[in-house]
């Protein structure tokens, strides 16, 4: 930059500096006036990308059969199984009163499972209890019996010992008000529970599924946004005031706060866009940075007022300072963050692209609105002794004179947490994102451990022809398909069309068990069903198990406690056995539990271009900026080390991450190489000026130690607030990146000293 340019320009900005506070306000007001268009999403589909081959193949078979929004509740009574008339009769009136829902599209429970039976030549079918308040024991008896012998019900509405049943909703909102259409179910199952737990206060419900994992989503992300962003937002000024030891300069700190978040969130209001909880810590993230960039520009006017300089020198040198270094840093700050854009994820997107403004409003309100409002408000400071020797002086008196020591001692512990990541396992999974502060996770656990699992695979299974589906060829190799899957370990449940062929068969011999097999004739198989769609109650049909051509059935098969490297196990065996078995059958399990054990595995792969690229491009701006090769690779060791300290001593500490992993090294690299920036350029200032290596060191810890202090407290304590997220995603990624700058800010004052000293010995 141009040093008379820089200085006519700080000259007039000092000069007009109520006019540039003037205009920076309103700007602010106008931008910040778009936040209320803001809204939240209670969708989890907007986690996955448009382009997504799986969510594709989950959506064309939701276009086969019917479209999954489900509600799953769980009866339990507090002793005894469910086979009383109370308990029974709960689950009646909660199937009666859940045909009355919005949107409902049909209801699943024990009480109205579609029991068939033979009553001499007639085919009797009908819900297996009605009326509970007139079962006799003896029938009690017979419902117990039928329900814990029905292959369809047990592990799914029947829990194996017989103490808890459940009852499904499936739903379809309407995709224009899809979000609302989420909250008015959820309101109407909340007071549906509500009355059933007052008139059944022997009776336990729980509830999980879709459409309650959906208000969940909007419930995190509401969370996020106005109960995490006061608390860092205090805790930011609270640091920053312990730091600077100045009450104005925490206040300006304050003010960059309010104007950076403003302007950034009131653009994504303008462009109307959908927060959802991957994406809630925007705010944060930006007041985060917003101090850490300003922090130097505040820090180095301080210092020179300590020296002597009266307020206005001591601004117009911090700017002359920091003006490049804070440009720089910004700028591999925003590169950083648009690398998101390669995420599979569109919520990364987003995170990455107001994450970005904002870094780039901070910059531009650094050097405007920052020392225009230094130089209105009142600074007072103590002078320094002349002698006086700070405790960075200090500092950097003991990493010239222990180099050697700590470059091992740094080098040592830097190979053991590398070695943790071969620890990490990836595992992704939806109700395991949201902590247990929820309703939504504390029943899902108490669902998944006492009734049936919440991870499922679909199949769409082709039998190749109009009709096809009662060919008996076609009915051996789905049922030994689905046998095939309960012999699996994981599996706890199966639904598939040749159960209900085998019960057919069955009951047209007189419920003889012998015939509980699959007709051997398609012409009589093809009368079994009619018979039974004939037969169906008022509401029941087979349209989420057949498509219309009744060329092809679905099968669904649930897991229990299963992680994605596992379900995606569990799908390849199935595929091969499938080609090796029945290859005209043969397809890709889908649903949303195969979407989601995919989604890291394909975020990483995204990302990983997208972390070269930002690598790439931010390496070539510190070589270009450093004019030196062999600079810019050594800027590039303490910031590419620290990610993977951070992965390997979460290897150590947990073992298992997901999705939030795939966005970890990019953002803690945007963000983190700003320290180095800052480090190398005081250093390289003394070198040009004739100081020695060590003497540079010494200079650049002296000028920017402070600073580069009070951006690792800042930002850590920033992050470390995600902590307190109850969406794992971002506590995830929060404590991910706090540790990486951390380890960071070691590497740059223990590792990064000692390599200069040792490699750069040359005059410049």
């Amino acid at each position: 930059m141009n040093p008379a340019l820089l200085d006519r320009y700080i000259a007039g900005l000092l000069r007009y500096r109520w006019l540039v506070v003037a205009g920076a306000t309103l700007v602010m007001l106008v931008m910040a006036a778009g936040g209320q268009f803001i809204t939240v999403s209670n969708d989890h589909r907007i986690l996955f990308g448009e382009d997504n081959p799986e969510l594709a193949a989950y959506d064309a078979l939701e276009n086969t059969y019917t479209a999954s929004n489900t509600a799953l509740i769980a009866v339990a009574p507090k002793q005894g199984t469910v086979f009383t008339r109370e308990t029974l009769g709960a689950i009646e009136e909660l199937t009666e009163q859940a045909w009355q829902a919005p949107y409902s599209s049909r209801v699943d429970s024990l009480t109205n499972y579609t029991h068939s039976e033979a009553l001499g030549d007639d085919l009797i079918v009908g819900p297996l209890v009605e009326n509970t308040a007139s079962l006799s024991d003896s029938d009690l008896r017979r419902v117990e019996e039928i329900a814990g012998n029905a292959i369809e019900l047990v592990g799914r509405m029947l829990a194996d010992d017989g103490r808890v049943a459940g009852l499904a909703i499936n739903f379809i909102p309407p995709k224009e008000t899809h979000d609302a259409a989420v909250v008015e179910l959820n309101e109407y199952l909340d007071g549906m529970l509500t009355e059933a737990r007052a008139g059944h206060p022997e009776i336990d419900f729980y509830m999980t599924g879709d459409i309650v994992m959906q208000r969940a989503f909007a419930q995190a992300t509401q969370d996020d946004l106005e109960k995490l962003t006061p608390i860092v937002f205090f805790l930011i000024v609270a640091v920053a005031f312990l730091i600077l030891r100045s009450i104005t300069g925490a206040l300006s700190m304050v003010v960059m706060i309010l104007f950076s978040v403003g302007t950034a969130m009131g653009l994504a209001g303008w462009n109307h866009t959908v927060f959802s909880p991957v994406n809630a810590g925007v705010p944060i993230i930006v007041m985060a940075i917003t101090v850490a960039q300003s922090v130097h520009i505040s820090t180095m006017t301080l210092t020179a007022m300590r020296r002597g300089l009266d307020k206005m020198e001591a601004i117009a040198e911090s700017l002359r300072v920091n003006a490049f270094p804070v440009f720089l840093a910004s700028l591999t700050t925003v590169i950083g963050f648009l690398s998101l854009n390669a995420s599979d994820s569109p919520p990364f997107h987003t995170l990455g692209n107001y994450v970005a403004f904002g870094v780039a409003c901070t910059f531009v309100y650094s050097m405007s609105l920052l020392p225009s409002l230094l130089a209105i408000l009142p600074l007072r400071v103590k002078l320094a002794a002349p002698d006086e020797v700070t405790f960075f002086n200090r500092f950097g008196e003991f990493v010239v004179a222990r180099r050697k020591p700590l470059l091992w001692l740094t080098v040592i512990p830097a190979v053991f947490l590398l070695l943790g990541i071969s620890r990490i396992e990836l595992n992704d999974n939806l109700p395991n994102y949201f902590g247990e502060r929820y309703e939504f996770r504390r029943h899902s656990d108490y669902i998944i451990e006492n009734l049936t699992g919440l991870e499922s695979q679909e199949y769409s299974l082709n039998s190749g022809s109009e009709g096809g589906i009662t060919d008996p060829r076609y009915l051996q190799q789905i049922d030994a398909f689905a046998e095939w899957f309960r012999s699996q370990p994981e599996v706890t449940y199966v639904r598939v069309f040749s159960d209900t062929m085998k019960r057919l068969n069955r009951n047209m011999h007189e419920d003889d068990p012998a015939y509980y097999r699959l007709p051997e004739d398609q012409a009589l198989a093809t009368q079994y069903l009619l018979l039974y769609e004939l037969s169906l109650p008022f509401g029941v049909d087979l349209n989420d198990r057949i498509d219309i051509g009744k060329s092809s059935t679905r099968m669904s098969v649930v897991m229990r406690n299963i992680t994605s490297n596992e379900q995606q196990q569990l799908a390849r065996r199935a595929r091969e056995w499938l080609q090796d078995n029945a290859s005209a059958l043969s397809t890709e399990a889908t649903g949303l539990s195969v979407i989601v054990s995919h989604i890291t595995e394909r975020n990483i792969k995204s990302m990983l271009r997208g972390t070269l690229i930002a690598m790439t491009l931010i390496s070539l701006v510190l070589v270009v900026v450093f004019k030196s090769l062999r600079f810019g690779i050594l800027s590039l060791i303490p910031n590419f080390i620290p990610a993977g300290m951070s992965f390997g001593l979460w290897g150590y500490l947990f073992g298992r991450v997901g999705i939030a992993a795939s966005v970890v090294t990019v953002v803690a690299f945007g963000i983190i190489v700003d320290d180095t920036i800052h480090f190398l350029t005081k250093y390289l200032k003394s070198r040009r000026e004739g100081g020695s290596a060590a003497d540079a060191v010494r200079y650049a810890f002296s000028t920017v130690g402070k600073a580069l202090w009070t951006t690792t407290a800042v930002l850590s304590a920033g992050f470390l607030v995600f902590a307190a997220s109850g969406f794992e995603v971002s506590w995830a990624l929060g404590i991910l990146v706090a540790m990486t700058i951390m380890f960071a800010f070691l590497a740059d004052f223990l590792l990064l000293p000692p390599l200069l000293m040792a490699f750069d010995r040359r005059k410049l």
